[in-house]
């Protein structure tokens, strides 16, 4: 007999790998940590614009300003979802995270892409089909 693993079982063995670790927060925190640093270098003459001329409202009706402001923002964004995602992780069973959550990310994955392909909103989708593919776990009755 071939002591090797069969190509389905090795698909099957990395599948369940990434349905059963926490992964998913840890995702979109690097995703978002990517992001953010990539807003910074991208736009760092506009940031350095808005500290030499001041935060309060800096943006103003300028709308460079405004994009070099909001990419930071939803990195920030990402990073705080990514964090409570962890949290949850960590406090639940992996396969306990709402499916609601799992939509939401693919539609905003879906929107993403449609709007900006040459993004990194296709970064979302493999923790988005995640939570969409896990089968809920029973959970033992809690002994009083």
């Amino acid at each position: 007999m071939n002591s090797q693993l069969s190509r389905p079982t090795i698909t099957f063995h990395f599948l369940r790998y990434f349905t059963m670790k926490r992964w998913i927060g840890r995702w979109l925190i690097g995703v978002s940590v990517i992001h953010s640093i990539l807003c910074l270098v991208v736009f760092s003459k506009v940031f350095q614009s808005i500290f030499l001329n001041g935060l309060f409202d800096a943006v103003g009706h300028d709308p460079s300003i405004g994009v070099a402001v909001w990419c930071v923002l939803f990195g920030a964004v990402l990073f705080i979802c990514g964090l409570a995602i962890s949290s949850l992780e960590k406090e639940l069973s992996n396969s306990m995270l709402p499916k609601s959550l799992g939509w939401s990310l693919f539609a905003l994955s879906v929107a993403g892409v449609v709007l900006m392909p040459a993004s990194g909103f296709w970064l979302a989708f493999p923790p988005a089909i995640a939570i969409l593919v896990r089968k809920p776990s029973v959970l033992p009755a809690m002994e009083t």
